[in-house]
């Protein structure tokens, strides 16, 4: 990414791209890796877009052909992102005469739109705060690294590319030396590399995927990494109006999926598993699971229309967490439910702060309409007899249903309840923030 180009999130990358993809490529077992498939590759890589990758393509190559490292440096950092798939060396050529291929091959592919391209001065990134951040994360990893690859020097290699050619390209490297020698990285490590390739503008699945990071286990009581609502209440506003799957049962499925790229596998479904553990306690009636579904879903899938009770409903969500529990975190142990205490008292009270609003709207009004009273009795339930975390966020997801105003003081009250229950700080924001009355 160079100083006048946007992120490459922003350019729409969700994957990895330039050379680090093309060694990537390369290193897939049954790979030709004759020079003349290897080109072929690269021209494939250069082509994607409509052309528009053979800039990162092109612009990487020259990063390193314009950094004046040494033939021995840029030979095994090679060799490490392709674990040693591709050798220029063994065709005749050497690296920097590989790299240069490789350049021509993007600048062609780039002046099929605009013949008369000149490429650009390369603009690398040198920000010592981020060199030096990379070289951290190289040392944290190098004995790992180094147990890992035979090449010699390979450490001081890629430190070489992090602070004589690129940190960027630098820190893309030493990704692409961990996944092809499936060096094992930490969780407290995958999750300073993704925040750092955050500040390169990398999409996360650029660090994510192929990276062999050992996962703790998933568990419902960790919410590090949510980005937003998720559980019961992530579930219901997933079938709003417009829902997209097939079956129900296939868009549980997706969203029992949705552990994002810095939770642990399984970790959504261990939630949501445990939300919906929570709302088949014997003490919450039939009526009050399916009012509480039809107004968090907005009635976007109408389950007592087509005859499903809201227990039986709630058992299949259970049945398809469990089965992707059993697939992806089977040494998962679903957690004990809390009983409802602590904060139950203040979510009841903000529950009747609103429900005088509340009675006088109702969800879905212009098909077989739920009334607002009916689901604050509801939420009242979940609050004192259930779980009040839950309760809070389905409380969250209601008035954002029924659109109800909310003062400041109010929201004020809802960020303390939603720090306490450890939410990230988009989860207002992206639900009711639009909703408070501000003077």
């Amino acid at each position: 990414m160079t100083q006048k180009r946007p992120a490459y999130y922003e350019l729409g990358y969700g994957e990895d791209f330039g050379l680090t993809a093309l060694t990537e490529l390369l290193s897939r077992p049954g790979c030709a890796t004759g020079p003349a498939a290897a080109l072929g590759l690269a021209q494939e890589l250069a082509d994607r877009s409509e052309g528009e990758e053979a800039f990162e393509l092109e612009e990487d190559a020259r990063r390193l052909l314009a950094s004046g490292l040494p033939e021995r440096v840029l030979h095994t950092v090679w060799l490490a992102a392709t674990a040693n798939a591709f050798d220029p060396t063994g065709h005749g050529m050497t690296c920097r005469a590989w790299l240069e291929r490789i350049s021509e091959v993007a600048t062609a592919r780039l002046r099929q739109d605009q013949a008369s391209r000149t490429p650009p001065p390369v603009r690398p990134v040198r920000d010592p705060r981020l060199c030096r951040a990379v070289v951290a994360e190289l040392r944290v990893t190098a004995p790992a690294l180094v147990g890992a690859s035979p090449l010699p020097k390979l450490v001081d290699c890629l430190e070489h590319v992090v602070t004589g050619a690129d940190a960027d390209l630098g820190m893309r490297l030493l990704l692409r030396a961990l996944k092809a020698h499936s060096v094992p990285v930490p969780y407290g490590q995958y999750r300073r590399l993704l925040a750092l390739g955050w500040q390169f503008g990398l999409p996360p699945g650029a660090v994510h995927d192929g990276l062999a990071i050992t996962w703790p286990p998933a568990s419902a009581a960790s919410r590090q990494g949510i980005d937003g609502d998720f559980g019961f209440s992530r579930l219901a506003r997933q079938f709003t109006a417009g829902w997209h799957y097939r079956t129900p049962r296939e868009a549980v499925a997706a969203a029992a999926k949705g552990d994002g790229y810095e939770r642990p596998p399984g970790s959504e479904a261990a939630v949501l598993l445990e939300d919906t553990r929570r709302l088949l306690d014997p003490g919450l009636s039939d009526d009050a699971i399916t009012v509480l579904w039809l107004a968090a879903t907005d009635r976007g899938y109408s389950i007592d229309r087509f005859g499903i009770s809201g227990r039986e409903w709630l058992e299949q969500i259970a049945e398809v967490c469990e089965e992707h529990l059993t697939e992806v975190a089977p040494a998962y142990v679903p957690a004990s439910p809390p009983p409802a205490t602590g904060a139950g008292g203040e979510v009841l009270r903000e529950i009747r702060a609103v429900s005088p609003l509340a009675a006088s709207t109702k969800v879905s009004p212009a098909f077989h309409p739920v009334e607002g009273t009916t689901v604050m009795e509801a939420l009242e339930r979940i609050a004192t007899q259930i779980d009040p975390d839950l309760g809070f966020r389905l409380l969250v997801r209601t008035v954002e249903v029924l659109q109800l105003p909310l003062t400041e003081e109010q929201y004020t009250r809802y960020e303390t309840l939603a720090g306490r229950y450890q939410y990230s700080e988009d989860h207002l924001l992206f639900s009711v923030d639009h909703l408070v009355q501000r003077t």
